[in-house]
Formats: structure tokens, C-alpha cells, sequence
């Protein structure tokens, strides 16, 4: 399979961006991408975000609930059925192309329920066998979340295929700036990219620009090699 794992230490660190730029990085080395978003909720559309910055064409998202809210208590108050971790992964699988890119955003952070059956994000990626892209960020705490999440990915021997540091700022504070620093020195995993804030207000073509110069052209090449 071709398929990569996006998951956030927390909700609002700027996921959706960081995995638009690493499409887009993608699409200008002529692979194919597919987007996926399991589940989303609330009135925000990743998916479709995600393919307004990039290009990318196909997107799909297979369960949408109205409030705000975790998908399980989203979908229980609007009385809406959820699905499990076969059919969410058989999906994925049906989605999934030979020498094509597949990534799949997940909903605030790894192990947020998603599903009837309690599935979350590394779940799929035990079942689908596919790695996980951390996105995190620079703020005071950062060092804490982030260690938390890689435990809970090697808990269960889930590669990571490394960091992105989403929504840096233009002009970062002492701690912003050190944490930058100590994620890119204090784990094994690199760090792939630090997308700056405010990068989502940017033009598709300016955009996809950024993105090419944030994303090592070797290892976006490789995602679809090693596979």
C-alpha cells in the first residue's frame, strides 16, 4: 500500500495545512494523491481545504456529523450511525492506487474515537500496516504532547514517518523558538517540515511553492518508492 497516516498531538495544530503542503509537494513530482478524511465534524470541510491549497482532485470523506464535537458523541446526539474500522478501512483500501500517494487526516489527535467500535487513527494504522505523520507544534507543552503520542505509536511497534511543526509563527518567542529546536534534537524521528502560520490565507500557486521548498523532494519520493 501507499498510504500515509496524518494524526495532530492535539486538535487546532494545524493538521489539515500540513497535510495539504505534503500533497501539494507531492502533486509537483507528478504523483498521484488521494486525500482522505474518515470522519469530520462540525461545518468544516478538511478534505475539501485540502484540495483548494493543493490541486489534489481526489478527496473523500466518509462520514460527516453537524456539531463540533468527537465523532462518537457527534454522531450519537444527532443520532447518526457510525462506522467501524473494517469499513473504514476497506475504504481506504479501495482508495488506495500502485505508485499513487493516499493520506489520511485524522480528527484531533491518535487516539480520539472515530468509529462504533472505538476505533482511532492508530488503529487503522495497525490494520492498514501504514506509517503516521505526527504534526505538532512549537507552543510551551509541545515537547510533552509530542512524547506522548510517538509512546503511544511505538506501544504498538507504529512506524512514525517523523514530525511536521505546524502554524509557526513569524516571529516566534523564546519558548516557540527553543521547542523549533529540541523537537528537531530530542526525538529519533526528524522533523519533515515547519509550516508557517497563516499559510492556509496563501494562493493555491503560492502555496504549492511553499510546500515544495518545506518537503525533502527525496523522501516525498520515497513515500510512494518504499511501497
Amino acid at each position: 500500500m501507499t498510504v500515509l497516516l496524518v494524526t495532530g498531538t492535539s486538535t487546532g495544530v494545524g493538521k489539515t495545512v500540513a497535510t495539504a503542503a505534503l500533497a501539494a509537494a507531492a502533486v509537483s513530482q507528478g504523483i498521484t494523491v488521494t486525500v482522505c478524511k474518515p470522519v469530520q465534524t462540525g461545518d468544516d470541510r478538511d478534505a475539501d481545504e485540502v484540495a483548494r491549497l493543493s490541486g489534489v482532485t481526489r478527496v473523500e470523506t466518509f462520514a460527516s456529523y453537524p456539531e463540533p464535537l468527537t465523532p462518537v458523541v457527534a454522531a450519537n446526539r444527532a443520532g447518526m450511525r457510525l462506522l467501524d474500522r473494517v469499513e473504514m478501512a476497506q475504504a481506504i483500501y479501495r482508495l488506495d492506487r500502485p505508485g499513487a500517494l493516499t493520506l489520511v487526516e485524522g480528527a484531533g489527535g491518535l487516539l480520539v474515537e472515530l468509529g462504533a467500535d472505538g476505533v482511532t487513527l492508530r488503529d487503522l494504522a495497525i490494520y492498514l500496516d501504514a506509517p503516521v505523520l505526527v504534526v505538532t507544534t512549537a507552543d510551551l507543552g509541545t515537547l510533552n504532547h509530542t512524547a506522548l503520542t510517538m509512546e503511544a505509536l511505538a506501544a504498538q511497534s507504529v512506524p512514525c514517518a517523523g514530525l511536521v511543526v505546524g502554524s509557526f509563527p513569524a516571529e516566534p518567542d523564546l519558548a516557540q523558538r527553543l521547542n523549533r529546536d529540541d523537537l528537531a534534537s530530542h526525538f529519533k524521528t526528524p522533523v519533515r517540515a515547519v509550516v508557517p502560520e497563516g499559510a492556509s490565507r496563501l494562493m493555491p500557486a503560492v502555496f504549492s511553492e511553499m510546500s515544495v521548498a518545506l518537503f525533502d523532494p527525496q523522501w516525498v519520493a520515497e513515500l510512494v518508492a518504499s511501497n
